[in-house]
Formats: structure tokens, sequence, C-alpha cells
């Protein structure tokens, strides 16, 4: 962002707040809700908003529900609650490429649009038949900063900054520390604008990992339909950046403890009838404790599904320890050789830091890296478990 894109964002701030002022007074009985806010004024305004809507629904709510033949609402609140909805719309879009870019919370959002609608400047507006009541949210956040997160523990509502860790190509990454239970969470949020079979992959990826139940599966915790987002546990490395950080120090024992948890895992994903399909060292990842080394799979976008309808022949080659096969033969092909392929890839990678496969000089890993990855899809592991037996001759 230019440095006169930053000055124009912040005078609408200032234009938005003094626009407030001029109809009514700075409210701060929302505050509390959005103490993730960096921008002061920009905390003022969302507050102030919060309290008009509240205020103004709760008077609709007065001539809520209608029945079939709808109801009136008075002119006064008509025209406060067209003037609070342009300034949200405004803000929103304004702000919706800058670090201070917000949310609207997604049954808010419809009803805003909904009164847009109906409302009218003059003589009062016509409610709409069959208008339910409206839910008023005392407690929960109308706007959420895209930069925080806002978690409802026992206790307390508290918001947490986010940190962006990782993109993809469906999704982007962040972690948070929540204060109430000491530990660091990963949000991984779907992009905005994704396809409805993209957003489909990408709600089915959670399902499946909810599914699992494994030590060697990541863990995910809930699925926030409103923002298309969901939470799971925090890892320390994808294996790529531990080897890379560690590569040098790493003796054959470690490395083969990590090789070992990384076949189990899928082990058990095979078991369940699924093939991962974008296995590399970016998607293992690994959780470092004093006296150990925890193996997590995770992102499971491309996973196959028995009957799915979600794997065509025009699907996106992903995965860069993929058999290069796949990209004349389609993706739809995939099976249980490719994943060995991928496989072998990663366990010579966990093994000599490596990628290039040629001039490998140990006899037993040539041998095994040989099969794994042969040209003659027939010459391969057929199961992890015929790798795993494979392995154990490797010193």
């Amino acid at each position: 962002m230019t440095w006169g894109e930053i000055v124009n964002i912040g005078n609408y701030i200032e234009a938005q707040y003094r626009e407030l002022l001029s109809n009514s007074t700075i409210n701060a009985e929302f505050s509390d809700l959005y103490i993730g806010i960096s921008d002061p004024k920009l905390r003022e305004i969302l507050s102030t908003l919060h309290y008009h809507f509240i205020s103004l629904f709760r008077t609709m709510n007065e001539r809520l529900p209608t029945n079939e033949n709808g109801n009136h609402f008075w002119a006064d609140p008509s025209r406060k609650l067209i003037k609070t909805i342009e300034i949200t719309l405004g803000l929103y879009n304004a702000l919706k490429n800058d670090k201070s870019a917000f949310e609207i919370n997604e049954y808010y959002y419809e009803l805003i649009k909904k009164c847009r609608d109906f409302l009218s400047n003059s003589g009062g507006s016509a409610l709409p038949p069959n208008m339910e009541r409206i839910d008023l949210y005392y407690t929960i956040p109308i706007f959420v900063p895209n930069s925080t997160i806002t978690i409802e523990n026992p206790q307390t509502v508290s918001s947490f900054s986010l940190k962006q860790i990782g993109v993809g190509s469906y999704a982007n990454v962040f972690k948070y520390r929540d204060t109430f239970y000491d530990r660091y969470f990963v949000i991984k949020r779907a992009k905005k604008d994704l396809n409805p079979k993209e957003l489909e992959r990408f709600k089915r990826e959670f399902d499946e990992m909810k599914e699992f139940s494994s030590p060697y599966i990541l863990e995910v915790f809930r699925y926030d339909e409103a923002r298309n987002e969901y939470y799971m546990e925090y890892m320390d490395y994808t294996l790529d950046s531990f080897i890379q950080k560690n590569n040098t120090t790493l003796t054959v024992g470690t490395r083969k403890g990590i090789v070992n948890q990384i076949l189990r895992a899928f082990e058990y994903i095979h078991s369940k009838d699924r093939l991962h399909r974008d296995i590399s060292p970016k998607n293992i990842l690994l959780k470092e404790y004093h006296d150990t080394l925890v193996v997590k799979i995770a992102d499971f976008g491309l996973v196959k599904v028995p009957d799915s309808s979600l794997t065509t022949a025009n699907t996106e080659f992903k995965g860069y320890f993929n058999d290069p096969a796949l990209l004349v033969d389609g993706f739809d092909t995939y099976h249980i050789l490719h994943e060995t392929f991928a496989l072998t890839r990663v366990v010579y990678y966990v093994m000599t830091g490596k990628t290039n496969t040629d001039g490998i000089t140990n006899p037993k890993l040539k041998g095994f890296v040989t099969k794994g990855i042969s040209a003659d899809k027939s010459a391969r592991f057929k199961s992890v478990s015929e790798m795993v037996q494979a392995f154990r001759i490797i010193t």
C-alpha cells in the first residue's frame, strides 16, 4: 500500500467519525467487543455502529414479527438505520484491502441487506410480511477484524491478534495465542474467491480430518460456517523447515524415527480407504517436545474419497513430490502406486535432506528408492505396509 493510499484510508476513517458525530454522540457501551481494533477512531466508530444497530433493531422488534400483511416502521428510526447502514457498508468496502479490514457477522450482514431493500427516507418504512424478530447481539461482536479473532471461552470473550503463517490455493493460514488456554492455535480460512466446488472441497477437508482418530493426523476442532474457517492444533515445523534447520545435526536414528511415524500415519489413512494425493514435506508437520518429535499429517484438501464427485480429469495437478506422469495421465487416475511414489521421495528426503535422487551411495536406500519411484508402476511398492518392511533393513 502506498503512502497516498494510507493517507486516504486514514482520512476516510476520520470522515466517517465526524459523520457519526454530526448525527449523534460516540458510544462506548460495546467497546470491550472491539479491543482488537488497533485504530482508536475505528474502534470508536464500530462500537458506536454496534450500539446504533442494537438500539434501532430493538425498536424494530416492537413491530415484529409481522404477519402476512407486514407492518409499519417509523420515519425517524428508518432514517437513522439507513445512515447507520451507509456508514457500515462504506467502511466495509473502503477497508477491504487495508490492515484494518473487517468482516460483518453473517447474520447481521444478511439482515442489513434485507433492511436496505425496504427502508425509506421519508414517511417511515413498510416492514415486509412474515419478518421475524431480530436477535440482538449484546456480547457478540457484529464486526470482526480480519487481523483478529474473537473467542468465547468458558469465562470470558476475548480477542487475539492473528499472524499469517501460510497461504495455499484455497486458504490462508493464521496462528494466534489464546491466553485462556495459554497455547497457540491455528486458523485455516477459505479465500473469498472460491467457487462452490472449491469451497465444498475446503469444507470436506475439515470433515475428513475430524473423522480421523490417530495421533499422526493433525487435530481439528471446530468449523465456523459464518467465516468458512476452521480451528486446529499448532505445530512447530513443517517437515521441510525442520530438515532445513537441522539437517547437519540429525542422527540416522532420529531420521528413521520420523520416517516410521510418517509411514504409520499413511498406513492409517489408507486403512480408511483414503488417499492423500498432496504428499510433500510442507504438508507433514512436526511438534518438538523435550524428549521426542511427533509427526502429524495435514492438508487433506485433495484427499481422494470413494465415489466422490470432486475429482475430475481437470483437477489441477498439485504436490511437488507427486509422480510427474500424472501430468499426462490426469489427476483423476491417481491411485496407491502414485501415493507410494510420493512417500518414497519423502522417505529419501528425510534420510538425506536432498530431493535429487541421483547418486545415492547407500545401496539399501538406493534399492528402496529405485523400487518406489520406478517408471514401471507395477514394480513399485503396492502398499505402505510393504514400504515399512523394506525400510526396516535400511541402516
